[in-house]
């Protein structure tokens, strides 16, 4: 298929449409008083969400120049989630701003490099004053405060996380999974579980046993939850190149 090449201000109003409509949806999800968003499904109810990167995953536009704008919001949004935990909509606000500025200033004839180490410079200075106005998270009535904003004001979602948190420390690791009843419960695990057998049929070596033998492997032990493939990669880059 050929492919369409904007320059200039064609290609920038493109990128900027895009950039406005995957914000727009996002943002009304920001803060304590954010709205829910529904999100519709080839099969099946809809969504709702008032999850800024759940929205934005969910977001594909039809015109592939605008879309290009989409994409890289919705990046962001997906590293702060796999970095922070939280924070997704708010970087997507901020993302919106920095775009909208950073065209206005090339505009009228700032130099882009420039204006990019303009911007990092900014970044470091707004890091450093928010470490200073920060306050540590410690006790389990904070903790509480913190998880009830992040779980849509739920206070009993809230008691429970602060639960899990108080009894696992700041090191444990906490996994959410689906239940099968009407009640959410709390189950502490000592130690660790190993699932057995292969993750999929493909790495089946011994087709008439249905086994999988592997020799001379290679065993990761790592003491943190590994939830991105990406985190992965250069690890096993350089495993393959041995």
């Amino acid at each position: 298929m050929a492919k369409q090449i904007l320059f200039r201000a064609d290609a920038r109003q493109a990128l900027v449409r895009g950039v406005d409509q995957l914000a727009e949806a996002v943002t009304i999800t920001l803060g304590p008083k954010g709205q829910n968003v529904a999100l519709a499904k080839s099969f099946g109810s809809p969504t709702i969400t008032d999850d800024g990167v759940t929205v934005a995953k969910d977001i594909e536009l039809k015109d592939p120049n605008e879309n290009v704008g989409a994409q890289l919001v919705k990046e962001v949004a997906e590293k702060t989630k796999d970095v922070a935990g939280d924070g997704t909509t708010t970087a997507t606000l901020l993302t919106q701003y920095i775009i909208h500025q950073g065209l206005k200033h090339v505009m009228a004839g700032v130099n882009p490099t420039h204006l990019r180490k303009g911007i990092g410079k900014a970044v470091d200075g707004v890091v450093d004053e928010i470490k200073r106005m920060s306050k540590m998270v410690k006790d389990k009535k904070s903790i509480k405060q913190v998880a009830t904003v992040a779980a849509s004001n739920d206070p009993a979602v809230g008691d429970l996380i602060a639960d899990a948190m108080e009894k696992v420390g700041e090191d444990g690791v906490i996994t959410i999974e689906e239940g099968k009843t009407a009640t959410t419960n709390l189950e502490i695990v000592e130690g660790m579980q190993f699932d057995r057998g292969y993750l999929s049929p493909y790495f089946i070596t011994n087709p008439d046993k249905m086994e999988v033998v592997l020799e001379d492997v290679y065993i990761l032990l790592h003491d943190k939850k590994i939830s991105n493939m990406k985190d992965l990669l250069p690890l096993l880059e350089k495993v393959a190149n041995t």
